[in-house]
């Protein structure tokens, strides 16, 4: 799998997530391609406060309100470098500043 930098990914982001993004704002899949992944893994990162530690259950509750298969967007989040995580906390880490 080829890795994008999430500047590149970015470049089409309104197109990606119109592409992704219900009207009501969740998400209709989970992206396969890495470039439209990152695309909304960051706009989820958007989120969470940088700074702010959260325990898992308020990340699954703030993700279940985009999609319901809150371990995997968890997984990609932390994988992909927007979130880190120590002890069952996670705070931000990563993603776009002004997306």
């Amino acid at each position: 799998m080829e890795r994008v930098p999430l500047e590149e990914a970015l470049r089409n982001r309104e197109v990606v997530l119109r592409a992704f993004l219900d009207a009501h704002g969740r998400l209709a899949s989970i992206p396969s391609k890495h470039s439209k992944r990152l695309v909304v893994l960051d706009h989820l990162a958007q989120r969470f406060e940088p700074g702010v530690h959260y325990p898992e259950t308020e990340v699954n509750a703030i993700l279940r309100s985009s999609h319901e298969d809150v371990a995997a967007l968890r997984r990609y989040l932390v994988e992909e470098g927007f979130l880190d995580r120590e002890g069952g906390v996670y705070w931000r880490c990563g993603g776009s500043v002004d997306a």
